[in-house]
C-alpha cells in the first residue's frame, strides 16, 4: 500500500502549534472578531481548547504538549468551519463566557458581548445601591445573561427574563437551570412590557435591556458573521429606534419609584440623542471599553413621556 504524503499540518505537533497556525489561518481569512474575543489569536485559542476539552486556561499551560494525530484533526476541522462558514466561535462551541460565568448559546440568541457586564459585575452601583435592590426585569433576554448574570451578582433579588422569542427563552431557561437559579429567576414570554405581569405594585428596582438597535443602513454593513445571528434580535427599524422609544415610553409603569432604566444602544446613541435632545440622557463611561449605554432614574422618565410618546407615534 502506498505511504500517505505528509501534508502541512503534520508538522503541527503541539497546541501551541495549533493556536499559532490557526490565529494565522483566521488572519488571512480577514475574519472579523467581535462575538466573545476581539482578535485572532484569542478565538484560534478558544477553538482550540473547546476541540480538546480543555478550560481556555489550561490551553496555554498545556501549550507545549504534543497533541494526537485525531486530536489535530478535530483541531483543524472546527478551525475551517470558522474560516469556511464564517460562523462565530460561540455558536461552533454552543457557549460562551460573560460577566465570569458561562452560558449556552445557539443560533436562537444574539451571543453576549455587552459592556453592561462590567455594571452587572458592580452591582450596578452607584447608579443604584445594591443592597436595595429586591426586583430585576431583563428585557429582550435573549439568553438570559444580562439577568442571570445579574442575580448571581446580586444574591438577594428576584429577576424576570422578557423575550418574544420562544427559541430564545428555551435557551435562557436551560442557562437558569445551568446556574441553580430556577428559586430567584424566571423566564416570560413577553413583547416588551406586554405580558409582565403587575403582581408587584412595588415595581422593578432596575429595568435593564439590550434590545434590538440596529438601523436599516447599519445592518447592510454588518459582517458576514452577523447574519448567523437572529435578526429579530438585531434590527429595529430604519434608525435602530423602535424598540428603545417604546421602552422609555413604557418603562415608569413598570418601575418603581426610586427605579432605575439601563438600556444599550451602540452606535443608535447619536440617533436616539437628536431624536430625543431634551432628555438628560446620564452615557456611561465603562473602565474596560464599550458605550452606548445610558442609564435614567424614573422621575426623569415620568418628566419626559410626553416627548417619549410623540417619537413613539412618529414612528
Amino acid at each position: 500500500m502506498q505511504a500517505q504524503m505528509p501534508t502541512e499540518t503534520d508538522a503541527l505537533t503541539t497546541i501551541a502549534d495549533l493556536v499559532r497556525w490557526g490565529a494565522s489561518r483566521l488572519t488571512a481569512a480577514g475574519l472579523h472578531f467581535g462575538h466573545g474575543t476581539d482578535n485572532a489569536r484569542d478565538e484560534a485559542h478558544w477553538l482550540v481548547a473547546h476541540a480538546l476539552h480543555l478550560p481556555f486556561e489550561l490551553a496555554a499551560v498545556y501549550g507545549g504538549c504534543h497533541v494526537t494525530a485525531s486530536e489535530r484533526e478535530v483541531v483543524l476541522a472546527l478551525l475551517r468551519r470558522r474560516v469556511d462558514e464564517r460562523r462565530p466561535a460561540a455558536y461552533l462551541t454552543g457557549s460562551t463566557r460573560f460577566a465570569g460565568l458561562d452560558f449556552e448559546v445557539d443560533e436562537a440568541v444574539m451571543i453576549p458581548r455587552s459592556p453592561l457586564a462590567e455594571l452587572i459585575e458592580q452591582g450596578f452601583a452607584p447608579w443604584t445601591a445594591p443592597d436595595g435592590v429586591r426586583r430585576v426585569l431583563d428585557l429582550c433576554t435573549g439568553s438570559g445573561c444580562l439577568g442571570i448574570a445579574t442575580a448571581m451578582h446580586l444574591p438577594s433579588a428576584l429577576v424576570d427574563l422578557a423575550d418574544i422569542s420562544p427559541a430564545a427563552l428555551a435557551v435562557a431557561r436551560r442557562n437558569i437551570a445551568r446556574h441553580g437559579l430556577q428559586g430567584r429567576v424566571r423566564a416570560l414570554e413577553s413583547d416588551l412590557f406586554a405580558r409582565i405581569g403587575g403582581d408587584d405594585d412595588d415595581g422593578y428596582d432596575i429595568i435593564v435591556s439590550n434590545p434590538p438597535y440596529v438601523g436599516a443602513a447599519e445592518m447592510e454593513t454588518l459582517p458576514p458573521e452577523y447574519a448567523h445571528e437572529p435578526t429579530l434580535a438585531l434590527a429595529a427599524g430604519e434608525t435602530g429606534l423602535d424598540l428603545v422609544l417604546r421602552i422609555l415610553r413604557d418603562a415608569p409603569d413598570y418601575l418603581a419609584d426610586d427605579g432605575i432604566l439601563v438600556v444599550e444602544v451602540g452606535n443608535s446613541a447619536d440617533a436616539l440623542a437628536a431624536a430625543l435632545p431634551a432628555v438628560p440622557f446620564t452615557w456611561i463611561d465603562f473602565e474596560h471599553g464599550g458605550e452606548g449605554v445610558f442609564t435614567l432614574d424614573s422621575s426623569t422618565l415620568d418628566a419626559h413621556h410626553d416627548q417619549f410618546a410623540k417619537a413613539v407615534a412618529a414612528l
